[in-house]
């Protein structure tokens, strides 16, 4: 389906923000969104509805979800400065770059927000040990990367060709190549 094709409402549109610091600000009401619905909503239900608790040594188990957490937000707050600034846009399909970003944590990955945001839910599941939880976390694993991969990413094609094609060549989708990347630096 082309991007014509696809009813309005549909359409990713580059932003027409022109404020970095308004673009922050739609950035960070995204992610008060984003961690009141993922972070906090859904993983409550998933735990209410399998409450199971995964046998999981409280001591690693808290500090691996604390490196995960902490990391995961570090990557996500570092990719929406790169997002505000050099793409002049917001993670938000409704204001998306108007620049294809690939600098910073995007010259190492395609999806680092996303990667970013995932390893925050992973942090849930260790520090909560909750089979609920596990369980909501796999299915939003797997819908982000078929979200990637069947519509972020052709809507990527789209609107910049060559241009992106080259760069998924280049880099990675999820786990960065550390050897290659050093050697073309």
């Amino acid at each position: 389906m082309s991007a014509r094709s696809r009813p309005r409402w549909a359409r990713i549109r580059p932003s027409t923000t022109r404020s970095t610091s308004a673009l922050w600000a739609k950035s960070l009401l995204n992610a008060v969104l984003f961690f009141a619905i993922f972070m906090v909503a859904l993983p409550w239900g998933a735990h209410w509805l399998l409450p199971a608790a995964l046998p999981l040594p409280p001591g690693p188990r808290t500090r691996a979800a604390a490196l995960l957490f902490f990391g995961g937000f570090a990557l996500w707050l570092a990719c929406l400065d790169i997002f505000s600034r050099r793409g002049r846009g917001t993670p938000l399909p409704l204001d998306a770059p108007s620049q294809l970003v690939t600098s910073g944590a995007f010259g190492w990955l395609r999806n680092p927000i996303m990667l970013g945001e995932l390893a925050v839910i992973w942090a849930g599941v260790l520090y909560f040990a909750s089979l609920g939880v596990l369980v909501y976390a796999c299915i939003l694993s797997a819908a982000a990367h078929l979200m990637v991969v069947r519509i972020e990413e052709p809507e990527l094609r789209a609107r910049f060709g060559e241009r992106y094609q080259r760069y998924c060549e280049r880099v990675p989708r999820w786990l960065p190549r550390l050897r290659s990347r050093a050697r073309s630096s």
